[in-house]
């Protein structure tokens, strides 16, 4: 099975935003979930400012235990330099020499002829080797490039002696099966180029840079860069679900931890949203809830909440949305009600079905020195069925211990707890958000023991997909 290498873009692609950046604990906190993540690489761009950025670089490398730094460089000598100097505390890290490819791109942002370029190329990646063991070579609008000089650039690159090459659909000009071809074409003409990680890369301004990233995966590359969050490239969660369902009928796999992707781009949406910045405004968001999102009041019909509850997710049947208003109008006679109590209303009011699966029992396991365990106990049609699994932290212990029971793994859409009372035994409430076929499901859970409430919430949620599934 080939091992696909992932890179991300997030915090590169924010810096094409520098004037309306994220702040330095922003960038730290997105940089920690790409590594929870497990990506293979975590792309920051180039240094800008000399002073505050190799801070930012030394102060997330020990924090990173899953994923590398990689830095981009040009032909300045003096930002090669910083660049290795920054990336030198870091357990694994990267050099990225970023260079057009086309003539026009060779000319108006290089100003140099091919012959000049392709000198700079062997001579930069002979630097950065000297400080930095891999390095890569990033071929930017090499699907506009000549098929001749493209060829002479990569061959130039892996003689100086980089160990990754990436090709770069810069403008987004091909469809899925031109990129299969173009990379197989090259694969053929350069020979040694199976030596070394082959990655590939365009923008989403299409939206088939998913399709375009697993066709060029398909034709010979090794290694895709995606996007938590941004314009970047491709959906790193539209690229996990499909590796982790049809990863082994592809025969492919990925370093990336399946089970927290979901949750992880939502955190990260999270972070980038609380900024307020110019970046997350131009970013569409629809699958994070903000409770600010929307508020309504008593001057709200049904045909209003209605609306409310389809831009949360959810698609009702006429009884369901019916009694939804209903305890809606309730809760709006005392107070405005934002997206997320809208939410819990739906979770505890709508699609109330027989319970498929039971909670008999869970034992939960957790502490600073130990893996959190989870031995959970259901009961089906009479049959107790256990999962037994470890995870991390006892939440995600408990949401992998019951997939294990039934099998199957559906998508995190949301997670939330809060208390509902006051004091040392304070009732909490859990809300767990699955989706299946591209419909949301949620369900509630309450108890004094929080991980309880949140074990009866998945349960709760599931039981509404295999009702709803099954009458179909």
């Amino acid at each position: 099975m080939k091992k696909i290498h992932i890179t991300d873009l997030t915090l590169c692609a924010e810096q094409n935003e520098r004037d309306h950046s994220l702040g330095f604990k922003e960038k730290i906190a997105i940089a920690k979930q790409l590594d929870r993540m497990k990506v293979d690489c975590i792309d920051l761009g180039k240094i800008v400012n000399t002073k505050t950025d190799p801070l930012l670089i030394s102060t997330i490398a020990p924090l990173l235990k899953n994923s590398a730094i990689s830095l981009t460089v040009g032909f300045n000598e003096d930002e090669i330099e910083t660049a290795c100097k920054a990336v030198a505390s870091a357990a694994k890290s990267q050099i990225k020499l970023s260079v057009p490819v086309s003539i026009v791109g060779m000319e108006y942002i290089c100003h140099k002829k091919p012959a000049a370029v392709l000198d700079c190329i062997t001579k930069v990646i002979s630097k950065c080797k000297e400080s930095v063991s891999d390095i890569e070579f990033c071929a930017e609008d090499a699907t506009r490039a000549e098929n001749d000089f493209l060829i002479s650039a990569v061959k130039a690159a892996l003689s100086a002696g980089a160990t990754s090459i990436t090709l770069c659909d810069s403008a987004s000009i091909m469809m899925p099966s031109e990129v299969e071809s173009f990379i197989a074409e090259l694969i053929a003409s350069v020979p040694e180029i199976s030596k070394c990680e082959l990655n590939y890369t365009c923008t989403d301004a299409t939206g088939l840079a998913v399709a375009a990233s697993f066709a060029a995966i398909h034709a010979g590359a090794t290694g895709i860069k995606t996007s938590a969050f941004g314009n970047g490239a491709a959906s790193v969660c539209s690229v996990s679900e499909i590796m982790r369902s049809r990863g082994d009928f592809l025969g492919i796999s990925s370093n990336l931890d399946y089970t927290v992707v979901s949750t992880s781009v939502k955190q990260i949406r999270n972070t980038v949203s609380s900024t307020g910045s110019y970046y997350a405004e131009k970013t569409e968001n629809t699958e994070n809830l903000n409770e600010n999102e929307f508020v309504l009041d008593k001057n709200d019909d049904i045909t209003s909440v209605s609306a409310a509850i389809r831009k949360l997710g959810y698609d009702l049947n006429p009884d369901d949305e019916a009694r939804v208003y209903e305890s809606f109008s309730r809760l709006v006679e005392k107070k405005k009600v934002n997206a997320r109590e809208l939410d819990a209303i739906v979770a505890s009011t709508a699609m109330q079905v027989p319970s498929t699966y039971k909670l008999i029992s869970y034992i939960i396991n957790s502490g600073n020195i130990i893996n959190a365990s989870a031995h959970i106990t259901l009961e089906k049609n009479g049959e107790k069925l256990e999962g037994i699994t470890v995870g991390d932290g006892p939440i995600d212990a408990s949401f992998l211990a019951l997939e294990q029971i039934i099998g199957h793994h559906y998508e995190l859409d949301d997670f939330q707890i809060q208390s509902v009372t006051e004091g040392h035994e304070a009732m909490g409430n859990a809300l767990v958000r699955l989706r299946s076929g591209g419909k949301i499901y949620s369900g509630n859970g309450i108890s004094t023991d929080i991980i309880g409430a949140s074990i009866r919430a998945y349960i709760s949620a599931l039981n509404k997909i295999i009702y709803e599934e099954a009458e179909k």
